[in-house]
C-alpha cells in the first residue's frame, strides 16, 4: 500500500471546518499478536458454491491451532513482502488530510469513492444535491454538483466505469446522472409516487438498478429505457431502508425499518427476484446498512454480511449456503440506536493477517474493528465529527478514508506514514 502518495503533508481545510481538530484515541488499543501482514495483494471472487465454500473454509479455519495461519505458499510470500506490520498499522489513519463543508446543515447519508479509484469521491445530502468531488491534485475540490431532485437525497451509486451515478429521493425519483458534467441523463418516477429510500447497480449488468421504496417494495429497474423489469419487484415488511449484492450479483439482501432482513436469488437473464430467506434481526429495530463481502481475509474466509440495526452493536454474519442464509459471527459495541448509520469491509482483505470492518457511530467517532480479534477488537478511533457518523468510504488502496456526519460535515483522513 503507499499512502497518501501525492499529498500535501499539512492539512488542508475549507471555510469553516478549520476549526476542527482530529484526535487519536490509542487507550484501546493493543499489539496486534498476529504482528506480520501481507498487503497489496487481492483475490478474484470465487463464482462456485456458497454452500460448498463455506464449508470448506470453516472446516480449516475451525481445525486450526489458536492463532494459526491458514497456509498458502501465496500468503507466505505475500507476508514475506510486506514485512511485520501490525493491523493498528496498518490502520493508523491519523491525520486530516481535507474537510468538505458545502453540504453544512443538512446532512450527509451516503458517500463513497468512485470504483477502483484514489482520488474521485461523491456524496449526497438531504438538501437535495450530490458533490462529486477530487482530491488530486491539491487542493481537494468539489467536481460538480448534482441539482435537481426535489426532496432530500437518500442514497446513490456508482456505475462500474464511474462514468454514471444513480440517485434516490424522498421526491419520489431515481435520477440518471453524468458524472464527468453533471448533467441529469434521466428522471424514472415511482409510479406509487413514494419516497425511494435506497438503490443499488447489479454488479454484473450496470444497466439494472434495484429500488427500494417507502411503501415497502423493492424493484428493478432498467435505467436504458426507465422502465420496471417484469418480474423484478417484491414486497418486505416495512419501508426498504437498505440493500447489497454479493459480488456475482446473484443474492441480494434487502432490510428493512421493521428489523428483517430478506435474501433474494437474481435471476441474471431476465432480472427476476425470487424471495428466497428471511433473518429478524431484532423486531422494529431498522437495518440501515448492508455490506457483503464474498471473503474477508485468509483467517475469516466465510462470505459475509455486515449490518448495522439500531441495537447498538455492529453486527457480522456468515452466509451459509446458496440462498442467503445467515448466522450470526460476533457483535462489536459502538453506540447506534436511532441514526441511518453505515459500515463497510476494508477493501485490501487479502493474505493480510487479521481482517477489518469500520463503521459510524453516534458518538460521533469511527470504529475500527477486528474481526478475528476476541478481546479489545477496537484497532482505531478516530474523533472530529460534530454529530453522529453516518456513513464512511475507503479509496480502492486504502490510502485515504472518508467519513460524513450528521451535521454535514465530510472528512477525509489521511494513512499516516510510516
Amino acid at each position: 500500500i503507499c499512502p497518501g502518495r501525492g499529498f500535501p503533508s499539512i492539512l488542508t481545510v475549507c471555510g469553516m471546518a478549520a476549526v476542527w481538530q482530529q484526535v487519536l484515541a490509542v487507550d484501546d488499543f493493543e499489539e496486534d499478536p498476529r504482528a506480520q501482514g501481507a498487503r497489496g495483494h487481492r483475490r478474484s471472487v470465487s463464482r462456485g458454491s456458497y454452500q460448498l465454500q463455506a464449508q470448506m473454509n470453516r472446516a480449516v479455519y475451525d481445525e486450526r491451532t489458536p492463532g494459526a495461519l491458514v497456509p498458502t505458499s501465496v500468503a507466505e510470500a505475500s507476508r514475506a513482502m510486506a514485512g511485520d506490520t501490525t493491523l493498528s498499522e496498518n490502520y493508523a489513519f491519523a491525520g486530516m488530510h481535507h474537510i468538505f463543508d458545502q453540504h453544512v446543515d443538512s446532512a450527509v447519508p451516503r458517500l463513497q469513492f468512485a470504483n477502483d479509484d484514489k482520488h474521485l469521491l461523491a456524496c449526497c445530502s438531504l438538501d437535495g444535491t450530490l458533490s462529486i468531488m477530487i482530491l488530486s491534485p491539491s487542493p481537494p475540490s468539489v467536481k460538480v454538483v448534482l441539482k435537481g431532485h426535489a426532496g432530500p437525497v437518500t442514497d446513490f451509486a456508482w456505475s462500474l466505469s464511474n462514468d454514471v451515478i444513480v440517485s434516490t429521493s424522498k421526491d419520489g425519483t431515481l435520477r440518471i446522472w453524468n458524472t464527468e458534467d453533471g448533467r441529469c441523463i434521466r428522471e424514472v418516477r415511482d409510479p406509487e409516487a413514494s419516497e425511494l429510500l435506497c438503490c443499488t447497480f447489479q454488479p454484473m449488468n450496470n444497466n439494472l438498478t434495484v429500488v427500494g421504496n417507502s411503501k415497502h417494495l423493492l424493484q428493478v429497474v432498467n435505467i436504458s429505457t426507465g422502465k420496471k423489469v417484469k418480474g423484478g419487484s417484491s414486497k418486505l415488511t416495512g419501508r426498504v431502508l437498505s440493500m447489497s449484492f454479493d459480488a456475482p450479483g446473484r443474492i441480494l439482501w434487502a432490510g428493512d425499518d421493521r428489523g428483517s432482513v430478506f435474501s433474494f436469488l437474481f435471476d441474471m437473464a431476465t432480472g427476476k427476484l425470487t424471495k428466497a430467506k428471511r433473518l429478524v434481526v431484532s423486531e422494529g429495530s431498522p437495518i440501515c446498512s448492508i455490506s457483503a463481502r464474498s471473503w474477508i481475509s485468509r483467517e475469516a474466509r466465510d462470505p459475509s454480511l455486515l449490518i448495522n440495526a439500531c441495537v447498538n452493536k455492529l453486527l457480522l454474519y456468515r452466509v451459509v449456503d446458496n440462498e442467503g442464509t445467515l448466522q450470526l459471527k460476533r457483535s462489536f459495541p459502538i453506540k447506534h440506536g436511532s441514526q441511518p448509520l453505515h459500515s463497510i469491509f476494508c477493501p485490501l482483505m487479502s493474505f493480510r493477517q487479521g481482517a477489518c470492518v469500520v463503521t459510524g457511530s453516534e458518538d460521533a467517532c469511527v470504529y475500527f474493528f477486528d474481526v478475528e480479534r476476541n478481546t479489545k477488537a477496537i484497532v482505531n478511533k478516530l474523533q472530529g465529527h460534530g454529530g453522529p457518523v453516518l456513513d464512511v468510504s475507503f479509496n480502492c488502496d486504502e490510502s485515504l478514508l472518508a467519513s460524513a456526519d450528521s451535521t454535514g460535515m465530510v472528512i477525509i483522513w489521511r494513512r499516516e506514514q510510516k
